[in-house]
């Protein structure tokens, strides 16, 4: 067996949050491609279809499914699908969220309690129910949580966010703590600025230029591709001894001089 053998996801059942766009419609695409069936899963149902179509058209298996991850019958509802269309699922890709940016003195109780609960309550909620599910079924699995750099160190008028992301990379450790002993792995990815929909208005922006000019270290915006290792490496048996672990992938950023 080839080294790169391990990298594969055959026969796995892989659940994607956050399917309809961006790094989780990406990594999406990645997992078919590596051999995985794949449920993708969002509240924008409509936006799963093309994603759908693109692996269907590489010959891969999908299921489109809605799930709203604030909501915990939705999440169940997801699994039950998953369920009964593939089997248990083995791998969760836990990337569903939202970003905006906020001075502290302007955030709503609103907005701050909108941000917790999908972004780091939405966390904890996927992967308690893929963890139910697994460890019921006796089965191995692995959970990758998508943080960001930004629950690693602070960004100005993103407190909301940050505290939902550090609450992430707190999350995926002590869950792979308690999981070890299931055989379930539980890590994590931080990405820096890779553009999205999220992103691209203030990336295409003169001040966006000059921010990842000035302060990214290698002076420029990740591309999508450059997760396909790493999410691999944490989905896959060619991680099987990493668990408890977040990776930066930042161009630097997370290293550049104060």
């Amino acid at each position: 067996m080839s080294a790169f053998d391990s990298f594969a996801l055959n026969g796995k059942v892989v659940l994607v949050t956050g399917a309809s766009s961006g790094i989780g419609a990406h990594l999406a695409r990645v997992a078919a491609r590596a051999g995985a069936r794949v449920v993708l899963a969002a509240r924008r149902v409509e936006r799963l279809a093309e994603v759908q179509r693109d692996i269907e058209f590489e010959n891969g298996e999908a299921l489109s499914v809605a799930l709203d991850v604030t909501d915990r019958a939705s999440v169940e509802a997801a699994f039950d699908a998953a369920e009964a269309r593939f089997g248990v699922v083995d791998v969760v890709l836990n990337n569903a969220g939202i970003g905006n940016g906020q001075r502290v003195l302007e955030i709503s109780e609103e907005d701050w309690r909108a941000m917790l609960s999908t972004n780091l309550d939405g966390v904890w909620r996927v992967a308690q129910v893929a963890a139910q599910r697994l460890s019921t079924a006796k089965r191995p699995g692995s959970i990758v949580n998508i943080a960001s750099i930004l629950g690693l160190r602070v960004g100005t008028g993103y407190s909301h966010y940050c505290a939902a992301k550090a609450g992430v990379v707190q999350l995926t450790k002590s869950l792979a703590l308690e999981l070890a002993r299931y055989n379930i792995r539980v890590n994590g990815i931080a990405p820096g600025y890779f553009k999205t929909e999220m992103n691209d208005a203030y990336f295409d922006s003169e001040k966006g230029q000059a921010y990842i000019r000035d302060i990214v270290p290698m002076r420029r915006l990740g591309n999508l591709q450059e997760l396909e290792g790493p999410f691999l490496l944490l989905a896959s048996d060619a991680g099987a001894f990493m668990t408890g672990s977040v990776l930066a992938v930042d161009g630097g950023h997370l290293v550049g001089s104060l």
